[in-house]
């Protein structure tokens, strides 16, 4: 959201009404209603690199305010330690790194956070953040675009908020079975209030060619911290939806995939939102192997207890939404985690070298993307989160993260581990699997000494001991520290698969590189890397 906006934003926030909700829904949880929106508009864009010509983004100083935080009592802390702390690593698989480069910098028009992330596709590599987007040629690295535009760019000559404001929140995701590009951000209508999630659609594999463009207005009532999946029949997405006093619930919606390939008039079908779920996250498909036909999108959150999941499946019917079905809760047990800076006054705890100010770890929040993959006997999901570190480790900060498997029936937990170092932290993780069952998962790593905000990540392999990750690897280490940047952090990473071989791992984070604004400034860099195993071929 450009800084002559913000402030009328984030004053609209405080401004609410209750959605209509129209249609019955038949559904085991979250009984209750259904709404189907109508699309605002659909159109057809020119290509991206012709209406990228010309372009000036100037740089903004937009600050996103903290995240909408999980609700007070939202979870129960469930005594004890965590036992599946990670106190010694594996040694290091000698992963074979391709691509390493600088991507988009506050600097370019980006917002803070700058909610960095990014997909890789047939040729090429596509970074989305706050609130610019850019092209990458996958085999050089080298940019598609003159310069990283403004995400409204992409809605140039479509009319309406979604051209006129960015206001943040972006994903970007490749449609491997299609083929195409889904690019998201979130708009605002400024005169009457009214929300929008602007989704495109790619016309092809290029993803500086022309897109299906949508605006679908979800209401005067937040609808924050969107998140997005590819699934055969649906987009599917989620938010946290807010009213003027009040947090809603998670809403889940599901897009009409099969029409905005089509570039026909499409809708979206979601259900009524209940306070009792945050964060939730639809499941994205890497691989070549389709989920089982009519399978439902599968959507996690961390439960109410910390030593649970809770998983729900949901299945849209376009053609009677009366039809769709929002099945849940399932319970997945998991080893006990500690909540850390959850007290809804100290969301930021994460330290950095002095005088950087500490940051958010976005605790209590699934992190971008639920990775799913179908391997023929099994069906898995990965996923981390921010915890806080066991006993061994001086640091403030670990990452939890989770293998669910099924073999035909629900979900359950395969494996779990927090991994951690002993002195320094690490958060805001991002990961997926290989064709292999090789998983790979990136972070943000420092201390609160002598690391300045860094990019690392590890791995494991099927044969390692469950639970297991390798020592981590470095990607870039930072050289300044991040200061008046509003405590904020991420708000996400991303990790995703190269469909070309479905080996090669894709990951895209922010740093701190002095080059960018000193050694001590809010002028984050975003990093892209690019590695495989070396057993996968």
């Amino acid at each position: 959201m450009p800084n002559e906006c913000s402030r009328r934003i984030f004053a609209l926030l405080v401004t609410a009404s209750v959605l209509a909700w129209i249609v019955p829904a038949r559904s085991q949880n979250l009984a209750g209603e259904i709404r189907v929106v109508p699309e605002a508009k659909h159109d057809v864009s020119l290509p991206l690199r012709e209406m990228a010509r010309g372009e000036q983004p100037t740089r903004s100083a937009m600050l996103e305010k903290e995240e909408r935080r999980v609700p007070a009592g939202f979870f129960t802390a469930v005594p004890g330690i965590d036992p599946a702390v990670q106190d010694l690593y594996l040694p290091q698989v000698a992963m074979s790194g391709q691509l390493s480069f600088d991507g988009v910098t506050q600097h370019q028009a980006g917002g803070i956070p700058p909610d960095t992330n990014g997909s890789v596709g047939g040729n090429q590599f596509v970074e989305i953040t706050n609130v610019v987007i850019q092209v990458y040629n996958k085999t050089t690295g080298h940019p598609e675009l003159p310069k990283p535009v403004l995400i409204s760019t992409l809605w140039k000559g479509f009319e309406g908020p979604c051209e006129s404001l960015n206001a943040g929140d972006p994903v970007v995701l490749f449609d491997k079975a299609a083929q195409r590009w889904l690019v998201t951000q979130l708009s605002l209508d400024i005169q009457d209030s009214t929300w929008f999630l602007c989704l495109a659609v790619s016309r092809s594999v290029d993803a500086a060619g022309s897109y299906n463009r949508y605006g679908f207005p979800t209401g005067s009532n937040l609808p924050d911290y969107p998140k997005y999946a590819v699934w055969p029949d649906a987009y599917y997405g989620t938010h946290n939806l807010f009213s003027q006093t009040a947090f809603l619930g998670a809403e889940p919606c599901a897009f009409d995939r099969t029409a905005m390939l089509a570039g026909g008039s499409a809708s979206m079908v979601c259900m009524q939102p209940d306070p009792a779920n945050f964060g939730f996250l639809p499941s994205d498909l890497d691989g070549r192997k389709l989920p089982p036909h009519g399978a439902p999108n599968h959507y996690l959150e961390l439960g109410n207890l910390t030593n649970e999941l809770k998983e729900f499946d949901f299945h849209v019917d376009f053609t009677n939404p009366q039809n769709s079905t929002f099945a849940g809760p399932h319970i997945i047990k998991v080893p006990n985690y500690v909540l850390l800076c959850n007290d809804g006054n100290n969301f930021a705890c994460v330290p950095q070298p002095k005088p950087g100010e500490k940051v958010d770890s976005l605790s209590g929040l699934l992190m971008f993307r639920l990775a799913y993959r179908n391997f023929g006997d099994h069906e898995s999901l990965v996923v981390p989160h921010a915890v806080a570190p066991g006993k061994d480790s001086t640091a403030t900060v670990a990452t939890r993260w989770y293998e669910l498997r099924s073999t035909g029936g629900d979900f359950s937990l395969y494996q779990s581990g927090t991994f951690q170092s002993q002195t320094d932290n690490l958060w805001m993780a991002s990961m997926a699997m290989d064709k292999r069952g090789d998983i790979a998962m990136g972070m943000s790593a420092d201390s609160a000494t002598d690391l300045d905000p860094s990019i690392w990540y590890t791995g494991r392999v099927p044969g390692d001991p469950l639970g297991q990750m390798e020592a981590p690897a470095v990607v870039v280490t930072g050289s300044a520290v991040q200061l008046n940047g509003g405590n904020r952090w991420g708000d996400y990473s991303s990790m995703s698969v190269d469909p070309s071989d479905d080996c090669t791992f894709w990951y895209a984070q922010e740093y701190y590189n002095k080059k960018n604004g000193g050694i001590k400034s809010s002028d984050w860099t975003s990093h892209i890397v690019s590695f495989k195993f070396p057993n996968c071929r």
